[in-house]
């Protein structure tokens, strides 16, 4: 990524009613919570434990935001703490506290979006095999339509899944989630198609509970990653790649939206943060032990996390409004590094990607940086830094600080333009 001379830079503008916001996970900054995480030790050591404390300090998380001068936000709500049991009402005491953080966020002039699964189960539904047990689907639709229905006056977009690519494939596949299994493409495709029948059933109670502020928004979150050869006439990486981009990219797509399917969202979600190359068979990233040093100087440019490819957010949007010709949320994008010069670069390329994208016809409504905070990032643990804001995690009060990116996006949000 290589910066414009200032005198060569154009201004992007955005259209009106643009969403520009920051996205989190209950998991990952809440803390405090009993699901399939609890327990789980990441890389460095560390658990989930009490992440960032959001559950106490969810109001100051708020003036962050409006610091930022974001109008939406992409939460999570935390299945587990509302229902303790299959088709048991919800916890009315954890409600309430949900329920006090979308009214501030409302009377702070920003747009919440709900997201209802990500990566995080009760721990009933993980005592029947998960994702893999098809009774998962009625009992998601059961807490899908309560929630809906007792929050409808506060909510009007709706986030049915994040990334069940990611979330079946780390868990089934390469052994990073819990349960921690290897291998298993029946299990994985398994919960695809079961993930995918609990979304068009859980878009249906939502539509039918409609909202008191509006057109009800309802979609799905997909995790677009571009999976290439390093060697483009090296035929075992041209297999590998091909055959990964079949299984998390179209598998995914068509059990989600493929043929009537398609009608139950009314919206696409779409996660991307670059490409996975791969050469003898290893995925050039760093987070399987290659250096970024090693890897810039084969060409491949990375953050903490893998390859940076700006270009390949817009081919991704024009690709996928080809296929399901609905409107996007760019529901999920940012970078884990602690240069924020490339950080910004990172930023401004993307958007600049996304800027193009639109121009040429696809319909993206929103975009959603992540992360508002540094956070629990999963099997990394907390040495990931992707925050807009960034949290002191030996700090029992969890100090936060605003990063220099901060600053930078909070003038593109505030100018819904950006010089590129």
């Amino acid at each position: 990524m290589h910066p414009q001379p200032a005198q060569t830079r154009k201004l992007m503008k955005f259209p009106d009613n643009f969403l520009w916001g920051t996205a989190t996970s209950s998991t990952q900054i809440e803390g405090h919570v009993n699901n399939e995480w609890t327990g789980f030790f990441a890389r460095d050591g560390s658990t989930c434990g009490m992440a960032c404390n959001s559950y106490y300090q969810y109001a100051e998380d708020i003036q962050w935001m409006v610091k930022l001068g974001v109008n939406a936000y992409r939460m999570g709500i935390e299945w587990s703490r509302l229902q303790s049991e299959p088709r048991g009402p919800l916890n009315q005491a954890e409600l309430a506290r949900y329920v006090d953080q979308l009214d501030r966020l409302r009377a702070a002039g920003i747009e919440p979006m709900v997201v209802l699964h990500h990566f995080s189960n009760p721990s009933w539904i993980n005592a029947i095999g998960g994702w893999t047990n098809p009774a998962a689907i009625p009992a998601f639709v059961d807490y899908v339509a309560k929630l809906a229905a007792a929050l409808r006056d506060r909510v009007r977009l709706w986030n049915t899944f994040n990334e069940p690519d990611t979330y079946a494939s780390c868990g089934y596949l390469i052994g990073e989630f819990p349960p921690l299994k290897k291998g298993r493409l029946d299990c994985f495709r398994a919960v695809i198609a079961h993930m995918a029948e609990a979304h068009e059933r859980a878009c249906g109670v939502i539509r039918e509970a409609g909202s008191g502020l509006g057109k009800v928004e309802v979609g799905f979150s997909k995790n677009w990653t571009h999976f290439q050869p390093y060697n483009k006439f090296s035929p075992w990486d041209v297999l590998m790649a091909a055959f990964i981009h079949a299984q998390l990219n179209s598998l995914v797509m068509k059990r989600f939206l493929g043929g009537a399917r398609k009608s139950a969202s009314t919206y696409l979600g779409v996660n991307y943060y670059g490409r996975i190359r791969f050469k003898n068979f290893m995925p050039l990233v760093p987070t399987i032990g290659f250096s970024r040093e090693a890897l810039a100087r084969m060409g491949v440019e990375c953050d903490d996390m893998l390859e940076r490819h700006p270009p390949g957010l817009e081919s991704a949007l024009r690709e996928m409004h080809q296929q399901c010709h609905l409107p996007i949320y760019i529901t999920e994008h940012g970078c884990s590094s602690s240069d924020e010069a490339f950080r910004e670069r990172d930023l401004r390329e993307n958007l600049a990607a996304l800027h193009r994208a639109m121009g040429r016809g696809v319909d993206v409504r929103g975009f959603y940086y992540w992360s508002l905070l540094d956070n629990f990032e999963w099997q990394f643990g907390y040495s990931k830094k992707f925050g807009l804001v960034s949290v002191d995690f030996n700090d029992p009060r969890r100090t936060r600080q605003m990063k220099p990116l901060g600053h930078v996006y909070r003038k593109v949000c505030i100018e819904n333009s950006m010089e590129c």
